[in-house]
């Protein structure tokens, strides 16, 4: 590792470097020098094949946030490579890159209270309106169709056919349920493509961990984890995060009965989101609690098209992990259609 760590212009001595966090598709470590601590990150080729796109992404976006902030910790700081650039490329075919370590913060797994998820809110809307006017034609789609929820639907479609491990017989009961969801599925794609709905630099993976607290204030500080970040929808960021955060189980939870939306962190979330994005469209917040059930659907999918090929994206700790993921997902959907009512209401407020 201090053959990767020397190539970049960090301050002071090397002290240690250590695994570092719980994601699961980069390596991620921390490094301490006598100085200050720095990420280091192995971004991943599995997950990602336009590194250098990627990598363009994130620089563009750190610099335009440079701009608009003035507390330095409030954006992420990459650290410049001694060759030029910001990444390097590793004999082993890896890309690397290291961000300045964002100092004195918390970063949550789940909320300890609606105001940690309204911070949330405050910072992923934030995120949103300071890149309102950047241009998106420059940016790279780093995962191509990421949230394309037709097209989602064909690859499960295609997995389900397959049949490959032999598992679809076991599934017929999820699989219907998002068949017959499949036309509502795909609202938000259409009203894209038909200019409804305008595009936007969008997030992409808007979980509570990605938002950096201040550690005294717990007030939101930071965005992280800019790999996702290219052109999509307001409902995408918005609705990933209330299927995260307004969940009253863990993504993988096998009780369902624990499973259910939170109608209270569900306002908190849209109370601090909303109000940042200043320049969204009527048809832009008339959609958005509708990114919220087609934002759970999608994953539901994508989960259980993972568990009929085989487990071959998501890791796993146990053989019917993915198919649980797929159920909560499930689940969360069925609730949100029996609290729609009540969504609604909450949603009326902002418009």
């Amino acid at each position: 590792m201090e053959s990767i760590i020397s190539q970049f212009a960090i301050d002071g001595n090397l002290i240690s470097c250590e695994p570092y966090g719980s994601g699961h598709i980069n390596r991620t470590y921390l490094v301490v020098t006598d100085r200050r601590n720095y990420v280091l990150q192995c971004v991943s080729g599995a997950a990602f094949h336009n590194i250098p796109g990627l990598m363009d992404n994130v620089v563009r976006v750190t610099k335009a946030l440079a701009l608009q902030n003035e507390d330095p910790r409030s954006y992420l700081h990459l650290v410049p490579a001694r060759t030029g650039g910001y990444w390097i490329l590793s004999d082993k075919g890896e890309y690397w890159r290291i961000y300045e370590f964002v100092e004195h913060t918390l970063c949550l797994q789940t909320p300890e209270s609606p105001s940690d998820f309204y911070e949330s809110g405050v910072g992923f809307g934030r995120f949103q309106r300071q890149l309102s006017d950047f241009p998106i034609d420059t940016l790279v789609e780093t995962i191509p169709r990421f949230h394309d929820t037709i097209d989602r639907y064909r690859l499960f479609k295609e997995a389900l056919a397959a049949d490959c491990c032999g598992r679809a017989a076991a599934v017929k009961k999820e699989t219907e349920f998002f068949l017959d969801r499949e036309e509502e599925g795909g609202t938000l794609v259409r009203m894209r493509e038909s200019g409804e709905l305008p595009t936007r630099v969008t997030h992409n993976d808007t979980k509570l961990n990605n938002v950096l607290l201040d550690a005294d204030t717990r007030k939101a500080l930071c965005v992280i984890d800019l790999d996702t970040v290219m052109p999509g929808l307001a409902a995408y960021d918005y609705g990933d995060a209330i299927r995260f955060g307004a969940s009253t189980a863990a993504e993988d939870e096998k009780d369902l009965d624990k499973v259910t939306v939170d109608l209270t962190m569900y306002k908190a979330f849209s109370d601090g989101f909303i109000p940042e994005c200043s320049s969204l469209t009527e048809a832009e917040l008339a959609t958005l609690h509708l990114g919220a059930k087609i934002m759970t659907l999608e994953n539901g999918i994508r989960f259980l098209t993972d568990y009929l090929k085989g487990d071959v994206y998501y890791s796993i700790a146990r053989p019917e992990h993915n198919l649980d993921r797929a159920r909560t997902q499930i689940r969360l959907v069925q609730d949100m259609e029996k609290k729609w009512s009540a969504i609604e209401k909450i949603m009326q407020d902002y418009r």
